[in-house]
């Protein structure tokens, strides 16, 4: 949802000015500071060139990483010095909220999540997570941009590291499965995240945004491989990918379901599972 709650007399134009100045000064590319806020980019992006106006939460997390005063964004200030972030808060109030919600969204449930558990969480008050962000629902969306954000970075990294499109295939595999309690806390935000999508149209907009993005790159490993003859001349990417997506959703959903070592047995089993789908319909056979 759009909203222009920057107080009435903003001068927008200098506002988008003075967050291209905090930009500049972290030393980052802007998708990268959109990130470190919990923004969105494109977002971000209307903004600064003056099509969209910066709501007041989302100046306040801008002014959060940028150690500078809302009112300095504002121009109801003077340009003051940086303060030093807050004692014991790693990357600043915006991220420790958005990462509290996503472990208690995970161990609890989004509906069963106050926002007084998240100030408790974060040791400060209601008042200052109303600051980062004024709704429920922006901290649902924040909490999955999060972890979308998170899992393009750690899926980028794994690809990076393998030798071709076969490797690759079996890293997005492997980083699906969810062995570890991060993997399990962010597949049980995804679980959400499908339950909200149906009744949420911002939140939908943002689930088939992921999707597209996470389809894509199966879709592009699988027009690697097959380039590169690993895969199977014949495979269409574009079904491989929407196929393999499906069925790490529905295994993945299973494992979730359980717990203790029949969490671990059913990783085992879900892993096996994809494993024998790619080698019997995307790998090449072996003679």
């Amino acid at each position: 949802m759009e909203t222009d709650d920057v107080p009435d007399g903003a001068p927008t134009a200098d506002t988008a000015a003075r967050v291209r100045e905090v930009i500049a000064a972290a030393g980052v590319s802007q998708r990268e500071f959109a990130r470190r806020v919990v923004m969105d980019p494109s977002k971000l992006s209307r903004s600064l060139s003056g099509t969209r106006r910066f709501t007041a939460a989302e100046l306040a997390r801008i002014a959060d990483e940028g150690r500078v005063d809302v009112g300095r964004l504002l121009g109801t200030r003077p340009r003051e010095k940086a303060t030093a972030p807050a004692v014991g808060v790693e990357g600043g109030r915006p991220l420790q909220i958005v990462r509290e919600t996503v472990r208690l969204i995970a161990e609890h449930g989004f509906h069963a999540v106050r926002v007084a558990d998240i100030a408790r969480a974060c040791a400060t008050s209601s008042a200052a997570i109303h600051y980062h962000f004024p709704g429920r629902a922006e901290l649902l969306e924040a909490a999955v941009r999060w972890c979308m954000d998170e899992d393009t970075a750690r899926r980028a990294a794994l690809l990076a590291e393998a030798d071709d499109a076969a490797a690759e295939l079996r890293q997005l595999v492997a980083l699906q499965t969810p062995r570890t309690a991060q993997q399990r806390r962010q597949w049980a935000v995804w679980l959400d995240l499908w339950a909200e999508a149906a009744r949420s149209t911002s939140v939908g907009r943002l689930h088939s945004e992921y999707y597209r993005q996470w389809r894509e790159t199966v879709a592009d490993v699988v027009r690697r491989g097959v380039a590169q003859g690993v895969f199977r001349a014949g495979a269409d990417p574009q079904a491989a990918a929407l196929t393999l997506t499906a069925l790490i959703d529905g295994l993945a959903t299973h494992v979730l379901s359980v717990s203790g070592p029949s969490a671990d047995r059913a990783a085992d089993a879900m892993h096996t599972a994809l494993t024998a789908h790619v080698t019997h319909t995307i790998l090449t056979p072996q003679p």
